[in-house]
């Protein structure tokens, strides 16, 4: 904090003592600064349009998983890169609600995606229940994943 107030000093000072030669080298930096806010951005726009075009499906299916790992999960990359990386939290809802009856603690399972899936590739594997909260049977609860976090090679 206080390295960025002494930055933010200097340059009022010479900006104020010396505006011929602050001048270009702020306008500069200034472009400089806004060409890489504007790749950020972009980078950020593009991995959220390509984490949109999965398509991830969550089911409650005792009878073709085992019973530590009751959750069928169908992976679809639905796009021209492969995914190499995905990450993601479940949600558990009632049936027509919008509260999340998972009780995501700090011990809650993390759940993460093949390590690498080709472009329109499907994915299938079974996974732990999310802890619950007290009183709900997961046979009648919606999952859905949520808060995906992804990379796919260039």
């Amino acid at each position: 904090m206080f390295i960025g107030v002494l930055l933010v000093v200097t340059w009022l000072v010479l900006l104020l003592r010396y505006p011929a030669k602050a001048v270009p080298v702020s306008l500069a930096a200034a472009v400089g600064l806004g060409l890489v806010a504007t790749w950020v951005v972009w980078l950020d726009n593009r991995e959220a349009r390509q984490l949109a075009r999965l398509e991830l499906r969550i089911s409650y299916a005792p009878q073709q998983c085992p019973a530590d790992r009751p959750l069928l999960l169908a992976l679809n990359n639905g796009n021209d890169v492969p995914l190499t990386e995905l990450r993601w939290r479940i949600a558990a809802y009632a049936p027509g609600d919008t509260v999340d009856l998972a009780d995501n603690q700090y011990a809650a399972p993390r759940y993460r995606g093949p390590g690498q899936l080709q472009a329109g590739a499907d994915w299938q594997d079974c996974l732990p229940l999310p802890p619950l909260r007290p009183g709900y049977r997961p046979q009648t609860l919606e999952f859905r994943a949520e808060r995906l976090q992804g990379h796919f090679s260039d």
